[in-house]
């Protein structure tokens, strides 16, 4: 045990002999950084934190951590609540979203990322765990648990989100008119496992194609079949081309180390999840997205469509048709304070069914320099329009609050 001890305090004081200008030295090479080595957490390149490098590059090794500390307020319109005791405040207080600690790094051709979210539990505490192999800029082989190219929302920088939340449109579930075995599908997909192709054309195209489990964060393990319905792996399959004219998209939705940029992309993505939902229905998805950044102003939409299909074993022939989206912007006045404003919707109920839901919201964020600390408020307000009756807009409306606030304080390292 001594042994151990020792070797382990020799490990640490060698990290700590290392040049300090290792990290000065990665921000000099920041124009032939390889951008896969991000750890989709937060930025590798920056002020923040600390990274060891050989000197000719072939080594790079980073930790990182990022924790979210916030408190939510919540008001319920009266539909769905007990007669007897009607709160309208429900799911409120003080919460940890994200607990993360990571490693990042890259060894020759090959870039790495493990992250644990400690704020989880199950599956989901494993956030993502990928090793990327570079044959050429062109060309490149991901395998582990990661993002799905699916969503401009969820593959930016975590922690360099203009909201402190996604888009409700990409979080809440559809609302289906009869009940399933399983939770009803959400417009996103999220981080799951697979196996992926992708790489950077000519510097302006970007393209990704993966399977994946299509079961989500939530499960490490492969539990899928054959599809009864196609004969096909019950995987989810997956695309997105994008395209940069002005160069690489910067993954942040404001970065106050980036005021002096100028970039646009414009992407299509699809995927299809066969037999999703623990075998219930088959999923298509497509969306299409739109960012710029131009000096201190950022903006970004999308559009996305979903179709749910139940399967032949549930013994109804049944489609559903959902649409949903967001146009959102933000805007630096300071070199510390960006003003962010967003409006989404969500066709919750299908397009065979009148009434839309908006929800519309403001927010402020406020970078406190020197401590690696960035403080993000907000409120959204959820309206409902054009529904049948009012027994329609209660429904497509449950399980969603009215008047939601949230203030956040992100410490990233």
């Amino acid at each position: 045990m001594k042994t151990i001890k020792k070797y382990f305090f020799i490990l640490i004081a060698s990290l700590a002999y290392m040049p300090v200008s290792a990290q000065e030295q990665v921000q000099n090479q920041e124009q032939d950084f390889d951008k896969y080595i991000q750890s989709d957490v937060i930025p590798m390149i920056d002020k923040k934190g600390f990274s060891f490098q050989t000197k000719m590059g072939d080594f790079m090794f980073k930790p990182y951590t990022l924790v979210q500390s916030a408190v939510k307020l919540n008001y319920y319109d009266d539909e769905g609540l007990e007669l007897a005791d009607q709160d309208n405040i429900a799911n409120s207080g003080f919460e940890i979203p994200y607990a993360i600690l990571g490693l990042s790094g890259r060894f020759n051709k090959l870039t790495f990322n493990f992250t644990m979210n400690a704020a989880k539990s199950g599956g989901a505490m494993l956030q993502q765990a990928w090793f990327d192999i570079n044959m050429k800029n062109e060309l490149r082989f991901r395998a582990g648990k990661f993002k799905t190219p699916y969503n401009q929302a969820y593959l930016v920088t975590l922690g360099e989100t203009m909201f402190p939340v996604l888009p409700s449109s990409l979080t809440a579930s559809v609302y289906l008119d009869r009940s399933i075995n399983s939770a009803p599908p959400t417009f996103s997909t999220g981080f799951d496992l697979g196996f992926m192709v992708h790489g950077l054309l000519k510097n302006k195209w970007e393209y990704n194609l993966g399977i994946f489990n299509g079961t989500g964060i939530n499960v490490n393990a492969a539990q899928k079949t054959l599809s009864d319905d196609i004969g096909i792996p019950s995987l989810l399959y997956a695309a997105r081309i994008a395209f940069m004219p002005k160069g690489p998209m910067p993954m942040h939705q404001g970065n106050t180390n980036d005021l002096n940029n100028d970039k646009f992309l414009v992407a299509l993505s699809t995927s299809y999840n066969v037999e999703a939902n623990w075998q219930t229905s088959n999923d298509f998805r497509l969306g299409l997205e739109l960012s710029y950044i131009k000096d201190r102003l950022y903006l970004s939409g999308e559009a996305y469509y979903l179709n749910v299909a139940l399967t032949k074993r549930q013994r109804v022939s049944a489609h559903y048709n959902f649409v949903g989206g967001y146009i959102q912007g933000g805007y630096f006045v300071t070199g510390k304070i960006q003003p962010a404003i967003r409006y989404d919707f969500m066709d919750r109920n299908s397009l065979s069914e009148k009434g839309l839901l908006n929800l519309p919201a403001v927010g402020l964020n406020y970078y406190i320099f020197g401590y690696n600390l960035k403080l993000q408020a907000m409120y959204q307000y959820l309206g409902r329009w054009g529904h049948e009756n009012q027994d329609a807009r209660d429904l497509d409306d449950l399980g969603l609050a009215e008047h939601s606030a949230v203030v956040m304080l992100q410490f990233s390292f």
